[in-house]
């Protein structure tokens, strides 16, 4: 299916992502602003606890403590990116241009 194919309720699929995801993810992750779902501090990622003695890199609240990201490769290749102790991360600068999806 064409990414720009229209389904039968208007959505695009998934594939429409690759563009702007790769737009974003360009840019220094660190200086992104996060913001806990624990506790709501907010602040830049570069300012989270990390620790990486485990099977991958864990990155915890500098406020709460609470785990906010997970990052894991797995023997195969795979990269999992676990975000849900994470509200959001926003990248400050230009950004991909929605207009174009």
């Amino acid at each position: 299916m064409a990414s720009q194919e229209f389904l039968s309720d208007g959505h695009l699929d998934g594939s429409v992502l690759a563009g702007p995801f790769a737009d974003v993810f360009v840019h220094d992750v660190t200086v992104a602003d996060t913001q806990c779902v624990h506790c709501g501090h907010e602040g830049p990622l570069a300012r989270l606890l990390v620790y990486v003695g485990g099977p991958g890199i864990v990155a915890r609240c500098e406020q709460c403590g609470q785990v906010m990201l997970r990052l894991v490769t797995t023997e195969g290749g795979a990269v999992h990116l676990d975000l849900r102790g994470t509200v959001r991360l926003t990248f400050n600068g230009p950004g991909p241009s929605l207009t174009e999806v």
